[in-house]
C-alpha cells in the first residue's frame, strides 16, 4: 500500500507539472512545443498504464490466498503458525487425536473440522491475550496425516501417523508397514476395517490378499483419521501362542475350514489341508502339496471324490497324456499317495551289472542285446574302474575274463563274450600304485595345465571332469595366482588352435550354473598367470598386463600410471591402489573416460560430496579400459567451463567467476566475492538465470532480507547464471531525484526566457 500510495503521488505531481509547463509553452510558442507535449502526454499515459496493471497483480494474488485458506483441518494434520519475532511459534504443531493444538502461552485450541480462515481467527484470538502484535500472524498446513489404529496380528500394534498422496488417500498396506508388517500366520483374506460414524461403529471386511494379487486399490477401502484396522489371525497357528516360521505353517497346508478342505497326505512332500479352489485336479492338488517323493507308488493314486473311491494311474498320464483321465476334486475330497512297494528284480531274462559302474543294478535282457549294450545301460565304467580286468560271472559259475581297453584298441579281433540270461557283469576297481610315468597316458587322454599352480604338468583327462577337478589335481593355484585370468589353449581336430579367457575368480565369488564353465576336452592347455608383486610393478612389467585388464589414472594423484583391474573392484578400489588423491586435486571435478561401449564418454564425479553424504550411487561405474582424470584443483580460470561457473558482476569487492554449487545460495556467492560495496544497490541486486529452460531474469532485495530472513525467498541460482549487483545511481530514489532536476532545469530555462521578452 505505500508504494502504491508513493507511486500514485510521484505522478500526480510530475503530471501537474508538466501540465503547468505545457500550458506556459503553449502561451510563448504553441506551434513549435506541439511534438515535445505530444511525447510527455504519451510518457504519461504509459506510467498510468504500469500503474494499474500493479494493481491488477495484487487482486489477484489476494484472491488466490483467500481460496487457499478455505481448506479443512483433520485430525493428524501438521500446522505451521508463523510470527515474525516469536521463535516459539514458528513451528510446526500436530492436530492430535482429540482434534486440538497445543500452543505455548496459550495452550490447547481445538481446530479439527474448521476450515483454515477460520482456524485462523481462532488462533489469532488466543494468542492475541499474550501477545501484542498478531497482525502479521500466518497459519498454514504444512502436511496432511492421517492417524489410524492397527490392531490384531501384527509385529507392533498400535496408533500409526500415515502421510496422504495428492488425493487426501492413504493405502492400507502403508499402514501395516509403519505396524511393522503383519505376523507370520496373519490371515490376509478377512481384515477389517472399523470406524465410528453417526449411526455407531461400522466394520468393513475385505480381502487383502486379493489386493496383493491383482493390485486394484478398489478391494481395499480408503483410510480416514480415527479409523481402526484389526489383523485377524489364521486358524492354522492353533490356540496355543507358539513361534511358527513360514515353512512350519504351510507344511500342513494353506486351509483355514476342514470342511471343505482337501487332504493329501501318504508320499508327498507337504501333507496337509489345501483350501478348495475350482476345476482343480488331483495333479493341481499334488503339486500344491509339493510334488511326490522318490518313494511314492504313482500307479496306485488313492482317491475319494464325493464319497467315492477311484484309483488313479499318474504314470499312465504322463505316458499318453490324455486329459479325459484325469480326475477333478470337490470339496471335501480325500487325495493318498501310498509308498512304492520295493521287489527284486529277478526272472528267467536279467542280466545283473556290478561294480564300477554309475548305475549298477539288474537289467532286462532282450534278444539281441550284446555286452557293450547291457554295460551302456548301466552308464559305462566309471574312471576309476579297472577296464583290463572286466569279469562275467555265468549263472553255472564260470568265470569269463574280458579286456575291454584292449577291445577298443584292436576292435573286432578280440571279440565280445555272449551274454546269457542270468550272467553277472563285474567292472572293479583300480588297485592304489604310485603314479605312473607320462609316456603311459597318450595325448589323446592327456590334459596340459601350466603357470602358478602347486603342481603343473600332464594329467590323465575323461570329459565328465571339470576345470575344478583339474585345478585339484594339480594341488589347486598358488597365493600369487591370478585366476581371473585363466587361460584355456583349445586345440581342435582339423588343426586349429583357439584361445580364450575365464573368469574363475568371479565363478568362485559370485555363483554361477556348472554350465557356465569352460568345457575342457584331452589336448587342452590351462595356463593359470601369476599377479605382479606390486601395483608399481605394473610400470616395469607392463607389457605383461593385458589393456584389456587395465585402467589408467593421470593427474593429481601420488602414483598416476597404468594398473591391474577386474570386474570385482570399484573406483575407491583404483583410487587407493594409486595411493589417493594430492593435496593440489580437485576432487569436486573428477572426470571418467568410459571406453566399453560403441563411442567413449564421459562422465563427471564430485568425491567430496561422495564422502559427505556417504550416497553409493555417486560412485561411477568403471571398468577395464577406462581413464581416470584427476584436475589441479588452481588452474587456469581459462579451463573452467562458462556452465560450470557462477559470474558475480557490478558492485561487489572482487567482480569475476566463481565455482557454485546446490548446497551454496547468494549469500554464499555474494560473501566469496567480498560482499557489496558502499556503493552497491542491494535493494536491487539482479540474478540471470541462463543454466537450464528459457533465459529469465529476477530482482533481489537484500536489505528486506536482512529485516525478515526466510531463506524461501533467496532467489534459485546454478552453474552458468549471472548475478548483477548495480550502483546505487540506479536506485528508484536517485531516478526520481534526477528527473525533479530536469523539471525543474526545465521551469528555470522558461522563466529566465520569460523575463527576457
Amino acid at each position: 500500500m505505500t508504494r502504491l500510495f508513493f507511486r500514485m503521488f510521484f505522478l500526480s505531481w510530475v503530471g501537474l507539472a508538466l501540465i503547468g509547463v505545457a500550458n506556459s509553452a503553449m502561451a510563448q510558442n504553441p506551434a513549435t512545443q506541439n511534438d515535445e507535449l505530444e511525447q510527455m502526454a504519451q510518457e504519461l499515459r504509459e506510467m498510468l498504464a504500469v500503474n494499474e496493471a500493479n494493481d491488477v497483480l495484487e487482486q489477484a494474488a489476494a484472491q488466490q490466498q483467500t481460496q487457499s485458506s478455505g481448506e479443512q483441518i483433520h485430525i493428524g494434520d501438521v500446522l505451521f503458525i508463523a510470527l515474525p519475532g516469536e521463535e516459539e511459534l514458528n513451528q510446526d504443531f500436530p492436530v492430535d487425536n482429540r482434534g486440538v493444538i497445543v500452543l505455548p502461552e496459550v495452550g490447547e485450541i481445538p481446530v479439527a473440522g474448521m476450515q483454515l480462515n477460520h482456524a485462523r481467527i481462532a488462533i489469532e484470538q488466543a494468542l492475541a491475550s499474550v501477545y501484542r502484535d498478531v497482525t502479521r500472524l500466518d497459519v498454514a498446513i504444512r502436511e496432511k496425516r492421517l492417524l489410524v489404529t492397527v490392531l490384531g496380528y501384527v509385529n507392533n500394534p498400535g496408533q500409526v501417523e500415515l502421510p496422504v498422496d495428492a488425493t487426501g488417500r492413504a493405502n492400507v498396506q502403508m499402514a501395516l508397514s509403519l505396524a511393522g508388517g503383519v505376523r507370520k500366520g496373519a490371515q490376509l483374506d478377512k481384515m477389517q476395517l472399523k470406524r465410528q460414524s453417526a449411526d455407531g461403529e461400522q466394520v468393513i471386511e475385505f480381502n487383502f490378499k486379493a489386493y496383493l494379487d491383482s493390485g486394484n486399490d478398489d478391494i481395499i477401502p480408503a483410510l480416514s483419521s480415527m479409523d481402526t484396522l484389526f489383523i485377524p489371525a489364521s486358524p492354522l497357528i492353533g490356540n496355543v501362542q507358539a513361534d511358527f516360521d513360514a515353512a512350519t505353517l504351510l507344511s500342513g497346508g494353506d486351509a483355514a475350514e476342514d470342511q471343505n478342505a482337501i487332504k493329501v497326505f501318504g508320499e508327498v512332500q507337504n501333507p496337509g489341508l489345501f483350501s478348495f479352489k475350482q476345476h482343480s485336479t488331483v495333479i493341481d492338488v499334488i503339486m500344491r502339496a509339493g510334488g511326490v517323493t522318490r518313494y511314492a507308488g504313482v500307479e496306485q493314486i488313492r482317491i475319494i471324490n464325493n464319497n467315492v473311491p477311484t484309483l488313479f494311474n499318474l504314470k499312465a498320464y504322463l505316458d499318453n497324456g490324455d486329459g479325459n483321465k484325469l480326475i477333478k476334486l470337490e470339496k471335501g475330497a480325500t487325495v493318498f499317495v501310498p509308498i512304492a512297494a520295493k521287489e527284486v528284480k529277478v526272472g528267467a531274462r536279467m542280466v545283473y551289472v556290478m561294480g564300477e559302474v554309475p548305475k549298477p543294478g539288474a537289467f532286462e535282457n532282450q534278444e539281441g542285446a550284446t555286452f557293450l549294450d547291457i554295460l551302456a545301460n548301466a552308464g559305462g565304467p566309471t574312471r576309476f574302474a579297472e577296464t583290463r580286468q572286466i569279469r562275467l560271472l555265468r549263472a553255472n559259475g564260470d568265470v569269463v575274463p574280458f579286456d575291454l581297453q584292449q577291445y577298443t584298441e584292436q576292435g573286432s579281433s578280440v571279440g565280445l563274450p555272449e551274454i546269457i540270461a542270468g550272467d553277472a557283469i563285474f567292472v572293479p576297481e583300480k588297485t592304489a600304485t604310485d603314479e605312473n610315468s607320462w609316456l603311459k597316458v597318450p595325448p589323446s587322454r592327456a590334459i596340459y595345465i601350466m603357470g602358478a599352480v602347486r603342481r603343473p604338468g600332464r594329467y590323465e583327462w575323461s570329459d565328465e571332469m571339470s576345470v575344478f577337478d583339474l585345478l585339484a589335481h594339480a594341488g589347486g593355484p598358488e597365493e600369487r595366482a591370478d585366476i581371473a585370468a585363466t587361460q584355456i589353449v583349445m586345440r581342435h581336430e582339423d588343426g586349429r588352435v583357439e584361445s580364450k579367457v575365464f573368469d574363475l575368480a568371479s565363478f568362485n565369488e559370485n555363483g554361477g550354473h556348472i554350465e557356465d564353465l569352460p568345457v575342457l576336452k584331452a589336448g587342452y592347455t590351462v595356463m593359470v598367470p601369476e599377479l605382479p608383486q606390486d601395483p608399481t610393478d605394473n610400470k616395469s612389467k607392463w607389457l605383461r598386463q593385458a589393456p584389456e585388464r587395465s585402467i589408467y589414472l593421470f593427474g593429481e594423484v601420488n602414483a598416476a600410471g597404468r594398473y591391474a583391474f577386474d570386474e570385482s573392484m570399484g573406483f575407491l578400489d583404483i583410487l587407493s591402489a594409486a595411493d589417493g588423491p594430492s593435496t593440489n586435486a580437485d576432487i569436486h571435478n573428477i572426470r571418467i573416460m568410459h571406453r566399453d561401449g560403441n563411442k567413449p564418454r564421459v562422465s563427471r564425479l564430485n568425491l567430496a560430496m561422495y564422502f559427505e553424504t556417504g550416497d553409493e550411487t555417486l560412485l561411477p561405474d568403471v571398468k577395464p579400459g577406462d581413464s581416470i582424470y584427476i584436475p589441479e584443483k588452481d588452474r587456469n580460470w581459462l579451463d573452467e567451463e562458462k556452465e560450470t561457473t557462477v559470474r558475480v558482476l557490478g558492485s561487489v569487492a572482487k567482480p569475476g567467476r566463481y565455482r557454485f554449487n546446490d548446497n551454496m545460495t547468494i549469500l554464499d556467492l555474494l560473501a566469496q566475492a567480498g560482499g557489496p560495496t558502499e556503493a552497491a544497490y542491494v535493494e536491487r541486486i539482479v540474478v540471470v538465470n541462463a543454466s537450464c529452460c528459457d533465459e529469465q531474469s529476477a530482482s533481489f532485495d537484500l536489505v528486506e532480507f536482512v529485516k525478515d530472513p526466510d531463506f524461501a525467498t533467496l532467489p534459485v541460482i546454478r552453474e552458468g547464471d549471472t548475478v548483477y549487483v548495480p550502483n546505487v545511481t540506479r536506485s528508484n530514489w536517485r531516478v526520481f531525484m534526477q528527473g525533479v532536476t530536469d523539471v525543474l532545469s526545465i521551469l528555470s530555462v522558461y522563466a529566465l526566457g520569460a523575463a527576457a521578452l
